[in-house]
């Protein structure tokens, strides 16, 4: 693989990474969970270019910057995350509305949760069997489960005092 089409494929891995990159033409962010080639090719070159993920950067900060400040506030960052997230359960809801008479029963809704998982989660934080999770069972669950994600991140886990 030669230096130019790495960086290419670096930039692609790096954009899809990030949620909720807008579109140059449109403003929207990408519905699926891999953009098509035109999509990337914002000025229809017929190549994707460093100027086209430029152009990419440059419409998803003005599709956050809704007073065009130039500045992002806290209501425009959470605002323009609401709309991605909103837009990603709808195409969700969609896809799992096989039937399209816009509802979702609750069969469906849970094969997606994973049925029995409150009953796995009370299994293995219930250490002494009782058939429930006392408070100290509890902390203890969270503290592994801080624990654990702290060595994964590299930083803090999920410990009560935030120092």
């Amino acid at each position: 693989m030669d230096n130019a089409t790495l960086k290419i494929a670096t930039a692609v891995a790096l954009i899809l990474a990030g949620s909720g990159v807008a579109l140059a033409k449109g403003g929207h962010g990408f519905e699926g969970a891999r953009p098509t080639f035109e999509e990337l090719d914002v000025d229809g070159s017929g190549e994707i270019t460093a100027e086209d993920f430029a152009a990419l950067r440059e419409n998803r900060f003005a599709t956050m910057d809704a007073d065009g400040s130039g500045d992002v506030t806290k209501d425009e960052f959470t605002a323009a995350a609401a709309a991605r997230a909103g837009e990603r359960a709808g195409a969700r809801f969609d896809r799992l509305d096989a039937d399209g008479d816009g509802v979702l029963s609750r069969d469906v809704l849970e094969s997606q949760r994973g049925r029995g998982m409150g009953a796995r989660m009370l299994s293995r934080i219930d250490t002494d069997n009782s058939g429930g999770v006392s408070a100290e069972e509890f902390e203890t669950a969270m503290e592994r489960m801080g624990e654990r994600r702290g060595k994964r991140k590299g930083g803090h886990g999920w410990g009560r005092d935030h120092n």
